[in-house]
C-alpha cells in the first residue's frame, strides 16, 4: 500500500475534469490493484462521469443547483454564506471518495469516464485528496 496527498489548485464553482491532474501526482502504478481517492472536505465532492463533452459538467451542476437551491428559508447552518449548507448536502449526494481499479498499470476508467471535482462553494480554496494505492 502506498499513500500520497494531492493538493488541488483552486477551482471556481462547478464540475471540473481532473483525471489528468490526479494522474500527474500518482507514482508508477502496479499492474493490478485499486486506487482510493478521498477528498478531505465537506463542501465539494468527487465523482466519475462523462469525460468528452463539457456540457455534461455544466448540466450536472445546473441539476444539482435546481435540486438543492441556495435561497431557502429552512437552512439553519448559514454562518459561512448562502452556498454553505447547500454545499454540504451536495457533498452527501455526490460523495467524498472513489475507488478505481488499476489494470495493466493504468487506471481502468472506461472510454468515456473521467474524474470530476465538483466544487460547490463560490470560494472553495485549495482541496486536499488522499490517494491510497492498494496492491
Amino acid at each position: 500500500m502506498e499513500q500520497i496527498e494531492i493538493i488541488l489548485p483552486r477551482f471556481e464553482r462547478g464540475c471540473h475534469l481532473i483525471t489528468n491532474l490526479i494522474e500527474q501526482y500518482l507514482p508508477a502504478l502496479p499492474q493490478t490493484g485499486l486506487l482510493n481517492l478521498f477528498i478531505q472536505h465537506t463542501s465539494c465532492g468527487i465523482t466519475i462521469n462523462e469525460n468528452a463533452d463539457p456540457t455534461v459538467r455544466h448540466d450536472l451542476e445546473q441539476a444539482l443547483n435546481r435540486i438543492i437551491p441556495e435561497d431557502t428559508t429552512y437552512y439553519t447552518h448559514t454562518l459561512e454564506g448562502k452556498d454553505d449548507m447547500p454545499a454540504h448536502i451536495k457533498n452527501s449526494l455526490i460523495g467524498c471518495s472513489l475507488t478505481i481499479p488499476i489494470r495493466h498499470g493504468r487506471l481502468a476508467l472506461g472510454t468515456w469516464q473521467g474524474i470530476y471535482l465538483c466544487e460547490f462553494r463560490n470560494a472553495g480554496g485549495h482541496r486536499h485528496i488522499i490517494a491510497t494505492i492498494y496492491i
